[in-house]
């Protein structure tokens, strides 16, 4: 599993209506990609209490393979074409877990980047991390770590508006999650 989000940051005074309209009509496009765990459509808004606007999906890969396809693709070209090019975050999974309200949609997001502490095991740490229980509301929370930084994320999908968990809060528009029943559960090494 590999795990990957963009954050394009967006004027303060950005129609956010433009974001959901873009998500209405193309979001469909990855119900089936190949290799794709899950994309969730995500955003921020001022309007709603966050402190910038953007738009942030988030991805789950289940290969290397669908991945690059999206990357180096028409899908991803449609975001560099319409918002430029950004940078795009990376991270190798390191566990997946199906929560207690896995079966509800998700309405909101968590996304919380830890560094790995200097001096700690960093096999020991991101075995605790991995095993962490998500807590009740969890639709799916992924650990993944980007070892160039020695920076962990926890991302979590959330049946309610107002999660209750720390980290960067995010509006779910939409979900696409077509190999999300394949994408191993549990730590992944």
């Amino acid at each position: 599993m590999q795990a990957m989000q963009y954050e394009i940051a967006l004027p303060a005074d950005y129609d956010m209506e433009i974001i959901r309209k873009r998500v209405a009509t193309r979001g469909h496009l990855l119900d089936d990609f190949p290799g794709l765990g899950l994309k969730a459509y995500l955003i921020r808004e001022r309007a709603a209490g966050s402190p910038v606007n953007s738009y942030a999906p988030f991805y789950l890969w289940a290969t290397s393979e669908g991945m690059n396809a999206f990357l180096w693709g028409p899908g991803f070209q449609g975001i560099v074409d319409d918002f430029g090019r950004p940078r795009v975050r990376h991270w190798a999974g390191l566990a997946h877990t199906e929560g207690p309200a896995s079966t509800a949609a998700p309405v909101s997001a968590t996304r919380l980047c830890v560094p790995v502490p200097e001096g700690v095991e960093p096999g020991a740490f991101v075995a605790r991390e991995a095993a962490a229980d998500p807590g009740p509301g969890a639709v799916l929370s992924a650990v993944a770590i980007d070892v160039s930084r020695w920076e962990l994320v926890r991302f979590t999908l959330w049946e309610q508006s107002d999660p209750p968990a720390p980290g960067d809060r995010f509006q779910v528009l939409r979900v696409s999650e077509p190999g999300r029943r394949g994408l191993r559960q549990g730590r992944h090494w």
